[in-house]
């Protein structure tokens, strides 16, 4: 027994090894900053916690522990005090820089966490191997805040592998843009002109608000928005909101949506509630010097002209009214084809006056 053991303690003095290799050895010692490993050779192992992690902060007892068997680099054979010097966190990134290499040559679509945000892009690491996504290759629209992706696991495909310049670059947004063409067609294949449908509001603008479907944007004009008048899309919408709406027209790769559904069209029992002799009440919507418009309910707007304002003259409507105020008036005309409806203040004015003089006559 003893006679092997000094064959194995020879072979082991004679045993040599060299820059680049890889080893296997036991853990037989652990501090926080250092690891020492038992590698049968006529010198212990060292593994500087620079070269296990690049985190700084680790304490390598509680990552590492005596009896632990690990593979490791070698760096130097002899750092200057006898001991080899090994890398574990080299070797990870070698066979992590294999691992791209395959996923490159086979254009796989790789997963994994975003470890740093950078002013050009963001870093993840793969199996120990960093790739960096330029901030123009991370979505397939403009990213204004990169740092919603820090920790968050993204996926992504290698378009350039270059370990020996450190150039390994990730691309995740030719993804989005084939998974949105698939949806896109997918949507265009179902969609249909009348059909109604629920999205998600993209961005809002002063002419109207763009509404995600999935797999295309459908445009919510300012005029489609509702029956009545809106004057603000900002005011109405928020990006974020859900929207069901219908879709009035398909053009091409374009869809044109609307809120005005036909059977909510307030025109449709119009000719009952405003007929001619009816008495209404109405808001005073806009003013121009022939008249004022009055907004009877949202969508029907009606005229009432300056001479009908008053028994009194009136130079022009703002003289005697303001936007926004309520007005009781009387209809005097309904046309239900052109849509068009006449008011009077000064038929009801009249009446009262009658009625003041038979009261008089008494």
């Amino acid at each position: 027994m003893s006679e092997l053991s000094f064959e194995q303690m020879l072979d082991d003095y004679e045993k040599t090894i060299h820059n680049g290799e890889v080893v296997t050895g036991k853990v037989i010692a652990v501090k926080e900053d250092e690891i020492v490993l038992n590698i049968g050779y006529k010198s212990d192992g060292i593994i500087t916690r620079s070269e296990y992690t690049n985190d700084s902060n680790t304490d390598l007892t509680t990552v590492v522990h005596e009896g632990d068997e690990m593979e490791a680099k070698v760096i130097k054979v002899n750092d200057g005090e006898g001991q080899v010097l090994l890398s574990y966190k080299r070797l990870a990134a070698d066979r992590g820089n294999k691992r791209l290499e395959e996923a490159f040559e086979n254009q796989e679509v790789l997963t994994a966490p975003v470890t740093q945000v950078l002013d050009g892009g963001l870093s993840v690491i793969v199996d120990g191997a960093r790739v960096f996504i330029p901030a123009s290759l991370v979505s397939d629209s403009y990213e204004k805040n990169l740092g919603k992706y820090a920790g968050q696991e993204i996926e992504f495909v290698i378009t350039e592998f270059n370990p020996r310049k450190r150039r390994v670059i990730g691309d995740r947004k030719q993804l989005m843009v084939a998974r949105k063409a698939e949806m896109q067609k997918a949507l265009f294949e179902r969609i249909e002109e009348g059909m109604t449908v629920e999205g998600t509001v993209k961005n809002v603008t002063d002419f109207g608000a763009f509404i995600d479907l999935g797999g295309a944007d459908g445009l919510l004009h300012i005029s489609e928005m509702s029956w009545g008048r809106v004057e603000n899309p900002k005011k109405v919408f928020k990006v974020g909101d859900t929207v069901t709406a219908f879709i009035k027209e398909i053009n091409g790769m374009k869809i044109a949506l609307s809120l005005k559904f036909p059977d909510k069209n307030p025109w449709l029992n119009a000719a009952v509630n405003y007929a001619a002799g009816n008495v209404i009440t109405g808001r005073v919507a806009r003013m121009t010097d022939f008249g004022a418009f009055v907004e009877l309910e949202p969508g029907i707007d009606a005229l009432l002209h300056v001479s009908q304002i008053s028994r009194t003259h009136v130079e022009k409507p703002s003289d005697v009214l303001k936007i926004g105020q309520e007005i009781t008036a009387k209809v005097v005309d309904f046309n239900g084809d052109d849509k068009k409806i006449s008011l009077s203040m000064k038929v009801l004015e009249s009446a009262d006056a009658a009625d003041d003089y038979a009261d008089e006559e008494e």
